[in-house]
């Protein structure tokens, strides 16, 4: 069993490939806790110890209902959770804020939710390059100065945020989308991060399925011909595509952790079966993968 207290340090948060490099996104867990519990359960036995989570779903419901699970278990676990999105009074919507009073405020919230008394990992869930950046990171540091909060982190795609933010403070992750089917992270940011500290949290890893047994469709700016041809591909290599996908991201030096969704217990049991056969593939194999076909690049927020 992996030692996660090594994976704490006293301001930050270290990722490292040779440890548990597969964390549980808990969106797409259902609202009902005793259904909820039965995925969570099975992260817990299949030695997950990273659980990320935001105020934004289920209008808080998934932060209370991770709480809930993690009682006995908070001082063996890495607890990620976000902020930014301000939920509107019609309980339905939302407003984008990254304004420090927002955020000092919005964390006292999910601190009760989870049922403790500081997080982890402190995300933005988003950004723009127009945002308050002086002072929402300045709201950070204070959380963890108060020791309500032991690492921040953001959710972006965006390059300009991202230097941005890099260039001002630098945060502990970064959680972006990467796949065969989204490599824009390849252009610049992963060769950014590489030389840096902070790592990437891989989302979207799986593809909507895309890559594994839903229908084919376009992807960003590929064709579904093209998507077909990568899928081909993936399911002609002699092991599971799961797995495939697994490799192909945490193959990336910048990458930290690959944070997998699940709704079901069973989906979650297979991809925790398929990152044990990804140990299995050779890299050789992964960075042929990556040569033959051509990556996309961003097209906006450059």
């Amino acid at each position: 069993m992996v030692d996660y207290n090594k994976l704490m340090e006293s301001d930050s948060i270290s990722f490292s490939l040779s440890n548990f490099p597969i964390g549980l996104g808990c969106m797409s867990l259902p609202e009902r806790f005793s259904e909820a519990e039965k995925i969570l359960e099975e992260a817990w036995l299949g030695g997950i110890r990273f659980f990320d989570t935001a105020d934004l779903y289920q209008a808080g419901r998934n932060e209370s209902n991770l709480g809930k699970f993690l009682q006995g278990r908070r001082d063996h676990v890495i607890l990620a959770t976000k902020v930014g999105n301000q939920m509107n009074p019609d309980g339905k919507s939302w407003t984008w804020n990254p304004s420090k009073s927002y955020i000092q405020e919005a964390v006292e919230k999910s601190l009760q939710r989870l049922k403790t008394d500081y997080i982890d990992l402190y995300q933005l869930h988003g950004g723009t390059i127009e945002d308050p950046w002086e002072t929402t990171l300045e709201a950070f540091e204070i959380l963890k100065n108060q020791g309500k909060i032991r690492a921040f982190g953001i959710s972006s795609i965006r390059p300009n945020v991202i230097r941005k933010v890099m260039g001002m403070n630098p945060p502990a992750t970064i959680m972006m989308q990467y796949s065969p089917l989204d490599r824009r992270p390849e252009e610049e940011i992963f060769p950014l991060l590489e030389k840096a500290q902070t790592r990437v949290l891989v989302r979207g890893g799986m593809t909507k399925g895309i890559l594994l047994d839903k229908p084919t469709a376009g992807f960003l700016d590929l064709t579904k011909e093209k998507v077909e041809e990568i899928k081909k591909e993936i399911h002609s290599s002699g092991f599971s595509p799961e797995a495939v996908l697994i490799s192909y991201s945490l193959n990336e030096k910048a990458v930290g952790m690959m944070v997998l969704g699940a709704s079901k217990p069973e989906q979650l049991k297979e991809n925790l079966k398929a990152f044990e056969e990804s140990k299995s593939i050779p890299e050789e194999y992964i960075l042929n993968l990556k040569q033959k076909f051509l990556p996309n690049k961003y097209q906006d927020h450059r």
